[in-house]
């Protein structure tokens, strides 16, 4: 089985080096024409390296935490192509410092990138792939959101907040053939140079990643699927919820929650919902709201 996306067009944000380099370059590889964004000249130098080898590619240097440049970028690919079939949210900064001694203007400019620029990006190419029955759309979230991770609260939070934006744009999008999922890498970027040594930055070459990202923009992709990959090593990530216990209405106390904690965190037999709702009448079926 070979993922050819011949005819289609692919949007990489953050591609002018490492992942998104690697996602622009394999999508251009396999017949996709690409929109390359990245900041200053590295999105030009990469889709002349499509160009290069045969592929269709233009530039953009839109900033993602605008929403008007997320605009004008797709109104670019569509006047240029005619429309969008995969978007690869792919930009990120850090800006690592623990909570305590984090500045605000550092939060927000993580959010702003990695949230937002998701966001905008996302919105901006929606209804064009709702218009033509046909999107994949990847974000990119990151073991520090799912688990945490030292000095980057920020950084964080925005990640885990893809996986929430994914999870309704996977309901929103299933009527118009939109696909949406989320991948977890763990790679050697230029954000990572001077966390990692050496030696681990060679192992884990962004190259090891690029496989899932394009499996999860393919035409026959799963849907609402958090994918982890890195060094050649790829799984899949779920959220799930334990039964929970039944407290009658004189039991519910924090004092009896405290003693039957342990049953009500046990995950023997955990669920798991494809929509909230369905979490909320688990909850109305098994409680004893009325006491």
């Amino acid at each position: 089985m070979s993922l050819q996306f011949d005819n289609q067009v692919a949007v990489v944000t953050g591609a002018g080096g490492g992942l998104g380099r690697c996602h622009a370059l394999e999508l251009g590889r396999r017949g996709a024409k690409v929109v390359v964004n990245d900041l200053g000249d590295s999105a030009e130098r990469v889709a002349s390296e499509i160009r290069d080898t045969g592929g269709e590619a233009i530039a953009s240097t839109a900033n993602v935490a605008r929403f008007a440049d997320c605009e004008a970028m797709v109104t670019a690919a569509v006047d240029q192509w005619g429309r969008i079939d995969v978007l690869i949210n792919n930009a990120g900064i850090l800006r690592d410092k623990s909570f305590g001694k984090m500045d605000m203007s550092d939060w927000a400019a993580v959010v702003d990138v990695h949230l937002n620029g998701s966001a905008y990006c996302s919105r901006a190419v929606w209804n064009v792939m709702k218009d033509q029955g046909y999107g994949r759309i990847l974000m990119t979230t990151s073991s520090s959101g799912i688990y945490g991770n030292f000095g980057q609260a920020n950084y964080g939070a925005a990640k885990m907040g893809l996986i929430g934006l994914m999870n309704t744009l996977v309901i929103e999008g299933a009527k118009s053939g939109i696909r949406v999922n989320c991948l977890s890498p763990t790679a050697a970027t230029a954000m990572t140079e001077g966390v990692l040594s050496d030696d681990i930055m060679a192992a884990l070459a962004p190259e090891h990643v690029t496989p899932a990202a394009i499996y999860l923009v393919s035409q026959n992709a799963p849907n609402r699927c958090i994918m982890y990959a890195g060094a050649g090593c790829y799984g899949v990530v779920r959220i799930s919820e334990s039964q929970g216990v039944r407290l009658a209405g004189t039991d519910q106390t924090a004092e009896s929650l405290a003693m039957q904690f342990a049953d009500i965190a046990d995950m023997t037999d955990a669920d798991h919902f494809e929509i909230g709702s369905d979490h909320v009448l688990k909850v109305i079926a098994t409680g004893d709201g009325a006491g």
